[in-house]
């Protein structure tokens, strides 16, 4: 049985190895080290089965500018999952806890940069549709977004930033 749960500091060795494993390289797992260290992320949390870390999925801040600083946003990224143990509903589980823990945490919306046959499933659309484009030369459909709070992209329309941490990747 998989159990979803906040990161804890004697998981980021594990998380590391998620992140590097899922992705076949090691930026998303330097990206996550490097979050971490800046205190930028807002949800970090882990799938655990059999006591071992097997999925992560980590949320950020981001801006939607120009815009109201008091407008609550976040990015969903990255989210990984152990090879052997995608395609069995880890990567649901975390992605619907994550949305719950966002909701109550009181954020407005949130956008993704992903798998446009993946995210619409759990009510991301194109981004575009808001008004809302990604700081990084990315298709369109691939950038999504999803209100928390209804009608929160409302008058919302601009460039989305993400931290200065993921320039670096």
């Amino acid at each position: 049985m998989v159990s979803i749960r906040r990161e804890e500091p004697g998981d980021r060795a594990a998380v590391h190895h998620v992140n590097e494993r899922a992705f076949g390289r090691a930026t998303e797992a330097n990206l996550v080290d490097a979050l971490r260290a800046a205190d930028k992320a807002l949800l970090s949390l882990v799938a655990v089965r059999d006591n071992q870390v097997i999925g992560h999925i980590l949320f950020s801040p981001v801006t939607i500018g120009p815009g109201d600083e008091n407008f609550r946003a976040a990015g969903l990224a990255p989210m990984a999952v152990l090879p052997e143990f995608q395609r069995q509903g880890v990567g649901s589980l975390l992605i619907e806890t994550g949305l719950d823990e966002c909701r109550r945490a009181g954020i407005e919306g949130l956008v993704v940069l992903g798998h446009p046959n993946y995210y619409p499933r759990f009510g991301f659309v194109p981004a575009s549709r808001y008004g809302i484009k990604c700081e990084f030369g990315v298709a369109d459909e691939a950038f999504m977004a999803m209100e928390l709070r209804e009608g929160a992209f409302r008058n919302r329309e601009g460039t989305v930033k993400y931290q200065p941490e993921f320039d670096q990747f």
